[in-house]
């Protein structure tokens, strides 16, 4: 099992910048992604981000990309979400996920989710 500790949500306004972090115990051997997704309200949970756990690479989702980045550290088992330049529609829940095979989809685990909303 891993378990997943997201943190860094809250509300801000639109053009501000909020970062998220995931910090992750337990089989963290096992991951081989871990990512962040969101659902707004009445909507799917839909990939934004997610980044490869031993080369590091980055898998960003076209709706934010040029805005967000994500980024990690091995040493503290902890992704983080960079947010700026954020807008109404990024108001959601953000999950962050952990993955055993694939970077963008069929994750294993979840953290409880934090909110974000932007106010406009």
């Amino acid at each position: 099992q891993v378990q997943l500790v997201e943190s860094g949500g809250g509300l801000v306004q639109a053009g501000g910048s909020l970062r998220l972090s995931c910090a992750a115990s337990g089989r963290t051997f096992s991951i081989y992604a871990m990512g962040w997704f969101r659902q707004a309200p009445g909507k799917e949970r839909v990939f934004v981000a997610a980044i490869s756990w031993s080369a590091g690479i980055p898998y960003i989702a076209d709706s934010v990309k040029g805005r967000f980045t994500i980024s990690r550290d091995n040493a503290k088992n902890t992704v983080y979400l960079r947010m700026n330049s954020l807008k109404p529609d990024d108001t959601a829940v953000y999950y962050c996920g952990a993955s055993s095979g694939r970077a963008t989809s069929n994750y294993d685990y979840w953290g409880q989710g934090t909110q974000v909303t932007v106010s406009s």
